[in-house]
């Protein structure tokens, strides 16, 4: 893929992100989830203002792959307090990680991935953390390639479906400085 181009979004991106956005959400989980409930969790986190607030939020940053001129896919990282079960140090969430299904297998995921893992780096992250659905096991296995692992659960609302899904991590190179292992914690 020569011509993929990755960049952060600005808020005039806001009308066709949201619009991406809630059209691959729709294509990904809309066959395997009641329709009410796809229509009010899109309503609410696929609405212009909603997507436009986010990125103009310090605590979000979000990365747009363009392919040919028109979006192909799309990471989220997001400073927010994590669920209990990540206990890495200096945490970052990876909010969101979506590819258009025309570009599966194309690229346009490892090279999000690489560059949300160098954003968080730089943002002084040494936790990179994220929620998958749990029959998305395509997901659950392009994750754990990139070195996240199972670390809990954590509840995800889509409408009144209250769902259950797996919480992954993955220790980041970078980070603030660190200071030295004492001799206890150098030896276990």
């Amino acid at each position: 893929m020569t011509d993929l181009t990755l960049r952060t979004a600005v808020p005039d991106d806001a009308p066709a992100l949201a619009a991406f956005a809630e059209r691959v959400f729709r294509d990904t989980f809309g066959p395997h989830n009641r329709p009410e409930d796809m229509d009010a969790y899109c309503a609410t986190a696929y609405a212009v203002d909603h997507v436009r607030h986010e990125l103009t939020d310090r605590a979000y940053h979000t990365l747009l792959a363009v392919a040919g001129g028109a979006f192909a896919g799309y990471a989220q990282l997001r400073t927010a307090p994590p669920p209990p079960c990540v206990v890495g140090p200096a945490p970052l969430e990876l909010k969101r990680l979506y590819v258009d299904h025309r570009w599966h297998g194309g690229g346009v995921a490892r090279a999000l991935i690489d560059r949300a893992i160098a954003i968080a780096e730089q943002r002084g992250a040494c936790t990179l953390y994220l929620s998958v659905w749990r029959h998305n096991q395509r997901a659950i296995a392009f994750y754990a390639k990139h070195g996240f692992v199972a670390v809990g659960t954590s509840e995800f609302t889509l409408g009144t479906d209250v769902q259950i899904d797996p919480v992954m991590v993955r220790p980041l190179a970078a980070g603030p400085a660190r200071p030295s292992p004492s001799a206890a914690d150098a030896h276990g």
